[in-house]
């Protein structure tokens, strides 16, 4: 039964391709410990179901790993990333840990909220966006920070987040990482350490 009828779907097979990826996956662990390889099996599903995980794409993923179904639904129920329902064509992931939180996530969560015209676990009515709270995303040091598809965009403030989204909206592909003048992870204030262009070794050595 597919998509059409607005029930999910009863059966899922990996296509070739995923299928390639899928026994790369399982070959990273020894013999007898295939069940390693399930988070980035749920991973591979998740990304052909259009962004979220049907059971029956969990049970597939249990039969080629020789799992019991239930321990898969426990992968997939845990960790924020595996998405239990369909989301739209933009998944806005707001992180509200203490990092975030004490760099101003609430505002970056009311932005999105009045931008977008939904709340936390909604979609949009066009299907464009689903807005989620979620934990640490790991980028406590350009916080606050939000996850939209597989990039991070960072050191968010009201006006950012604003403009991240209406480029989205329209159709473009806004620009991901910080969002301030920083360099990745570099300190928001300049360098301190490390200012110098490295030697090369001959140089070092009084070498030619």
């Amino acid at each position: 039964m597919s998509g059409e009828t607005g029930m999910p779907p009863t059966d899922f097979a990996f296509t070739s391709g995923n299928k390639k990826l899928a026994k790369a996956a399982v070959a990273k662990y020894p013999k007898g410990r295939q069940a390693s390889a399930v988070m980035p099996l749920l991973f591979l599903a998740q990304r052909q179901s259009g962004g979220w995980l049907p059971t029956a794409a969990m049970e597939h993923v249990a039969g080629i790993l020789d799992m019991p179904p239930i321990r898969v639904y426990e992968v997939a129920t845990f960790y924020s990333m595996y998405n239990l329902g369909p989301v739209g064509k933009h998944h806005v992931q707001v992180c509200t840990n203490l990092s975030c939180w004490l760099m101003g996530s609430d505002e970056v969560a009311d932005s999105c909220r009045k931008t977008l015209g939904v709340d936390f676990g909604e979609t949009t009515e066009d299907g464009l966006f689903t807005l989620s709270e979620v934990e640490c995303l790991g980028a406590c040091v350009n916080a606050p920070m939000m996850q939209i598809g597989d990039d991070y965009f960072e050191d968010l403030d009201v006006t950012a987040t604003e403009g991240i989204l209406n480029v989205l909206k329209g159709g473009g592909t806004p620009k991901p990482g910080p969002q301030g003048a920083r360099e990745g992870c570099e300190p928001a204030g300049g360098l301190t350490t490390l200012t110098e262009k490295p030697e090369a070794q001959g140089e070092r050595s009084g070498e030619a």
